[in-house]
């Protein structure tokens, strides 16, 4: 009898994920056929089928590849030695994020989704949850360093990070030319100016 590997299992899962993120992203998931998933991840239509029981299986699992990967980047954030380092490394991947050409037509999709499908509006409010309190974590850091204002509450502090970075999102359709490094300098000092206490400057 044939075993299987969890790991690779779990590997191809995220490989097909990763194909059907374009056509989720650009034709939307009503609009996209199990047969066009296949062919973009390169397997039968069968074989699909034996990882997801439908297209809608394959687009949740967005969430749960997003999931993993920031559960990995708080993990590093909070073995970096510097409080502040570890924050900007966060700043810098939402940044990331945002400037990748496919993000905002999914972001569009997927709040189209959560108007219509319960699962999906819930697995976007645990996505936020978890950004809140990982960012949270770290302005406890900086408080615990005396790096940052211990008088605003660490949820505080993460909420404004995040209403920060958020723009680099939003912005993404109506300003698709501006100038991201530029702003990604000036959202840094904003943080800083915010988390910080009276005075200080940011250390990079």
């Amino acid at each position: 009898m044939r075993t299987v590997d969890p790991e690779r299992h779990r590997q191809r899962r995220m490989e097909i994920v990763g194909a059907a993120l374009e056509l989720f992203a650009t034709k939307g998931l009503a609009a996209t056929t199990t047969a066009e998933i296949a062919r973009a991840a390169g397997v039968s239509t069968g074989a699909l089928f034996h990882y997801f029981p439908s297209k809608r299986a394959v687009f949740l699992a967005l969430f749960e590849a997003d999931r993993a990967d920031w559960d990995d980047a708080f993990a590093a954030a909070q073995a970096e030695d510097d409080p502040w380092t570890a924050l900007l490394g966060v700043v810098d991947r939402l940044a990331a994020e945002a400037a990748h050409p496919l993000v905002p037509g999914l972001i569009v999709e997927i709040l189209a989704q959560s108007h219509r499908d319960p699962e999906v509006a819930g697995l976007v409010a645990d996505g936020d949850r978890r950004m809140m309190s990982g960012i949270a974590d770290l302005v406890d850091r900086l408080c615990a360093a005396g790096l940052a204002d211990p008088g605003m509450p660490s949820a505080t502090a993460a909420r404004w990070v995040l209403t920060l970075t958020d723009g680099f999102h939003t912005r993404g359709y109506p300003e698709p030319d501006r100038d991201r490094d530029a702003e990604l300098i000036t959202a840094k000092r904003l943080i800083a100016r915010a988390l910080r206490h009276p005075g200080t400057e940011p250390a990079g």
